[in-house]
């Protein structure tokens, strides 16, 4: 297909597509003349998912790159392709995904937090989740507990389990919608769309959920 139908698939303007041939996000096209390229499905659906990391995920250009660099090596490897483009593994200036041979470094600091990392391994123990060492999400897990007992709350990974058991189904719906999606980048961009697009929703049904339970509850008919 000529540049023209590749912007019309993609829904990617044709200065932005030269934009990204330039900066080397998107491959050549196959040349047929001296200003001119043909191109294939694969550059659709790289396409929409710079499209997907860039306006939906709010990556930087320079991000974007890096996470496609990772990704280009890992075609073959779906469950770790979808770990780089969600953010569930961190990625190196190289492209590649970090290494992880125990190179943490304890400080007073990170000690003080120690606990409180201690109780989200537990809580991924008790569900049985297998993820990468030190994933970006558990530590988000952990600085909240820790901003929750500093407050005086009384909260550990127990209290978590039943949220976790939701968040277990609805990441298995999550998943459940890419099997339609055949090739890689297909499913990389779906499940892009799927997180950030689907979460300020979930967030918003908890919201109408508890209004009506509070109804039920407290309220006065």
């Amino acid at each position: 297909m000529r540049i023209s139908e590749l912007s019309r698939r993609s829904g990617v303007s044709i200065p932005t597509i030269k934009y990204y041939l330039r900066d080397g996000l998107l491959p050549a096209g196959r040349p047929t003349a001296a200003n001119q390229a043909e191109y294939d499905e694969q550059h659709v659906h790289r396409l929409r998912l710079i499209r997907s990391l860039i306006g939906v995920r709010g990556l930087s250009v320079s991000a974007t790159r890096d996470v496609l660099a990772a990704v280009d090596e890992q075609q073959g490897d779906v469950h770790l392709l979808l770990g780089l483009v969600l953010g569930a593994l961190p990625v190196e200036r190289s492209g590649r995904p970090p290494r992880r041979d125990g190179d943490a470094e304890p400080d007073d600091a990170g000690a003080a937090a120690g606990d409180v990392a201690e109780d989200v391994a537990a809580l991924a123990a008790e569900m049985g989740w297998k993820t990468s060492p030190n994933p970006p999400a558990a530590q988000v897990v952990a600085e909240t507990l820790e901003t929750m007992r500093a407050l005086g709350m009384d909260y550990d990974w127990r209290s978590l389990v039943p949220y976790a058991e939701l968040a277990d189904r609805a990441a298995r719906l999550d998943l459940d919608q890419l099997r339609d999606a055949g090739d890689p980048l297909q499913q990389a961009e779906r499940a892009v769309l799927l997180t950030v697009l689907l979460e300020p929703a979930l967030l918003a049904l908890r919201r109408l959920a508890q209004e009506h339970h509070s109804a039920l509850r407290f309220g006065n008919g």
